[in-house]
């Protein structure tokens, strides 16, 4: 798809595998910040980007369009050491005069109070971003703002200060805010039990590995990278504090010898969690590790990971006819989004612009582009403190993210089926299919069905993950909720094994307490009809038929309009196994999957399977889970 904004020429030499230099970057920032400008208040306070408005009311959403494009002119003009072409910070002073001129008030500029996350809580997310993009232009905008301007501004920051955050990554919101006004001079009190409060629940929310919980619940998503490592890095940097940086950075780094392998090979990020219409935000902890030089990955290998997403949305029609972008993924999809999305949401994007701020001698741009880690070798990772499993494949540049530990049910919350959350729930994601909407069949997904009610996963308990050599696995638990009737079966409970193994994918479940009579489904992956992806799955032990029946799904998915799931059906009573092998492939001619194993066994609570290629058998067993996987 054309891109609506022009873009210098590709060089293949020194990016030979995207064709972008940082000339791109910088193009694609202009291009996103000169179409963004075109629905700006006469005051430049707010721009009021075309298009559904969110829960928060269009004047937060006009906020967030200023809050979210200034980030991006930020990392843009310091990059260029505040070389300004375009005159951009010059709009966003005025704008802040504008908007911090009468706040709460009903009229053209005004910009919305930060209160609680509870009432108005959506400028709270927005003071960050407004915050970030004033520190690092400090020397040439905040500086020269009139006295006046300046005392007003400091005014309405300080609400994220005073109000109470959601329970989440937004303590990170007044921890920006508050490092802003320190480093201009008006830190006090305030501003550090701010910053304190933040730097205490981020300790208590890492859980090694270089991963977050987004609060104290066990959801990992994309919000690790572009909040919880963001945040905190930057602001060490932009501090120069060497302790915190070290403290910090390291973390990243973990972080990404994970996370940059969750890239497939056309640029696309895991399609999974929350606020997935931010895009190519999720590169930027692959930017900000290489800025810093804390990450695991070549400057060459950075950038390719980088620009690799970067070129992959722009490419795909992310972008409207008028150079916005639009609310979804590739083009607007509405199942992706959550009630908090408004039109200029997806401008979280801007912060993959981090990238900028190495200046143009740096490693990052200065070296050819190197392999992504998909592009290397066939790699499974498990990642313990998520409960994560990471399998990628080389021939045809897919990663597959299975989910045994991550969730979205808050400690203090019931397990509700009506809260079913397709981003969140399914067992299985990757960089080339999206989780099928409510109200279709859902994939990847294991459903105990009683007195014709389907059971849905919540709440997921982590029972461990391992890998070695070619292949690893990763276990959970969790209890069926129920839409209808009673929300859960009193013992019913299904112990979960996904085992990795090549481009296969055996599924072992065990389904303990469940009434007499009762029903098992259990989904693969959901692809389109036009896609050159292969969504296999075949029935090993505990199934009516090995053959699976494909299910319509009509609403379809992030990528294709329309995508049809294999499903397999099983009975179901006390305690039951059922084992199933599973592929997502892009390979030409892969061959049947029932060929892939040449022998299972089921004894009580092992399961042993021998595998057709190399002569490799893996053993699970229950109480406690164990998983095993030696070579004959």
């Amino acid at each position: 798809m054309s891109i609506p904004f022009e873009l210098p020429p590709e060089d293949r030499d020194l990016s030979p595998h995207t064709g972008y230099t940082r000339a791109h970057w910088e193009a694609a920032a202009d291009g996103l910040l000169t179409a963004a400008w075109r629905w700006s208040t006469p005051g430049h306070a707010l721009l009021d980007l075309p298009g559904r408005p969110s829960r928060s009311g269009v004047r937060s959403d006009g906020l967030e369009g200023y809050a979210r494009t200034f980030l991006a002119a930020a990392f843009r003009v310091a990059g260029a050491d505040g070389d300004d072409p375009h005159g951009l910070l010059e709009r966003y002073a005025s704008g802040l005069a504008a908007g911090t001129r009468t706040p709460g008030r009903e009229d053209t500029e005004s910009w919305p109070l930060i209160l609680d996350f509870t009432v108005q809580g959506q400028p709270m997310v927005e003071s960050a971003s407004i915050a970030l993009g004033l520190r690092l232009t400090a020397p040439w905008l905040w500086k020269n703002l009139d006295p006046g301007v300046q005392d007003r501004a400091e005014q309405w920051l300080r609400g994220a200060l005073r109000h109470t955050p959601a329970p989440n990554n937004w303590y990170l919101f007044p921890y920006t805010v508050a490092g802003f006004l320190e480093s201009v001079g008006r830190g006090d009190d305030e501003t550090a039990a701010a910053r304190q409060r933040a730097v205490e629940l981020l300790e208590s929310w890492y859980q090694g590995d270089g991963w977050y919980t987004d609060g104290d619940l066990r959801a990992f998503d994309h919000y690790n990278g572009w909040a919880l490592h963001l945040y905190p890095v930057l602001d060490a940097r932009l501090s120069g504090d060497a302790d915190a940086l070290a403290h910090y950075g390291s973390r990243l780094r973990s972080h990404l010898d994970g996370f940059a392998l969750m890239f497939g090979a056309d640029g696309a990020p895991m399609h999974y969690g929350r606020s997935l219409t931010y895009r190519f935000a999720a590169v930027s902890a692959v930017a900000l590790g290489a800025l810093t030089g804390h990450s695991p990955l070549t400057p060459g290998a950075s950038r390719r990971v980088a620009a690799g997403s970067l070129r992959h949305f722009l490419d795909r029609g992310a972008l409207t006819g008028d150079g916005l972008l639009s609310l979804g993924w590739h083009g607007p999809h509405d199942a992706v989004l959550q009630t908090y999305s408004g039109p200029a949401s997806p401008y979280w994007a801007s912060k993959a612009f981090v990238a900028l701020l190495a200046p143009a001698g740096h490693a990052f741009w200065r070296d050819r582009e190197e392999p992504a880690p998909v592009e290397e070798r066939d790699r499974v990772l498990a990642l313990p403190a998520p409960g994560l499993l990471v399998q990628a494949t080389r021939a045809d540049g897919v990663v597959r993210l299975h989910n045994h530990g991550s969730h979205h049910v808050r400690p203090h919350q019931a397990e509700s089926a009506a809260e079913d959350d397709p981003h969140y729930g399914r067992q299985a994601y990757s960089t080339r299919t999206g989780p099928t909407a409510t109200g279709n069949i859902a994939d990847n997904h294991l459903s105990v069905v009683v007195g014709g009610r389907p059971g849905v996963r919540r709440r997921v308990h982590p029972l461990g993950t391992g890998h070695g050599e070619g292949w690893g696995w990763a276990a959970s638990w969790h209890r069926p909720v129920f839409a209808d009737g009673p929300p859960m079966v009193p013992g019913l409970r299904v112990e979960s094994v996904t085992v990795a193994h090549g481009h296969h994918e055996l599924r072992v479940h065990r389904v303990v307490g469940a009434p007499a009579d009762s029903r098992v489904t259990h989904t693969g992956w959901a692809t389109g009809p036009d896609e050159p992806l292969v969504s296999f799955l075949h029935g090993l032990y505990g199934w009516d038929d090995p053959a699976p029946v494909l299910v319509r799904a009509p609403r379809g998915t992030a990528f294709t309009r329309w995508a049809r799931v294999p499903r397999l059906t099983g009975r179901a009573g006390g305690t039951t196994v059922h084992v199933s092998l599973a592929s997502l492939t892009a390979v030409p001619d892969p061959g049947p999957l029932s060929e892939a194993v040449q022998e299972i066994r089921v004894d009580g609570a092992a399961v042993e399977v021998g595998w057709a290629d190399g002569g490799a058998r893996t053993r699970v067993t229950f109480d406690p889970v164990e998983v095993g996987h030696p070579r004959q």
